[in-house]
């Protein structure tokens, strides 16, 4: 097989091999999924979290998604607000939101202070959601 054959095929491989539609680190029978880029569900998800951001801050944001999860009407997100040029950077935005009637909300925004344990960082804090999200799949595996 020539170079250039062996890439392709290479390639088609990959692509072939890699699961859809699963998050990363699960497995892809799991009932977790990650929205596509430009998907629905992770624009609607997006605009409720920049509208809370806009309420609380002011701020005019887009998100860099560092982790989204959609299981049974939820959702987790971990995103880095920014600024839509670029240059302003904000603190991680963390939000748990749920469907009701159709349309997302925000459950909790959790605080991020590094030596809170009550906090997004605390060793116990997906427990503690769970506890009052009895509904809430278990987004923290």
């Amino acid at each position: 097989m020539t170079g250039r054959y062996w890439i392709v095929g290479l390639l088609v491989f990959v692509c072939a091999a890699t699961p859809r539609g699963a998050s990363a680190g699960r497995p892809p029978h799991s009932d977790f999924y990650t929205p596509l880029f430009g998907s629905a569900d992770r624009r609607m998800v997006l605009d409720v979290m920049r509208t809370k951001v806009a309420e609380l801050h002011g701020f005019d944001v887009v998100f860099v998604v560092k982790r989204m999860e959609i299981s049974k009407g939820w959702v987790w997100a971990h995103t880095l607000p920014q600024s839509k040029d670029g240059r302003s950077r904000y603190e991680d935005f963390f939000a748990l939101l749920h469907k009701s009637n159709g349309k997302w909300r925000i459950a909790e925004i959790p605080c991020t202070e590094p030596d809170n344990v009550e906090c997004v960082y605390g060793q116990n804090y997906f427990r503690n959601l769970r506890q009052r999200f009895p509904g809430m799949p278990d987004f923290g595996k």
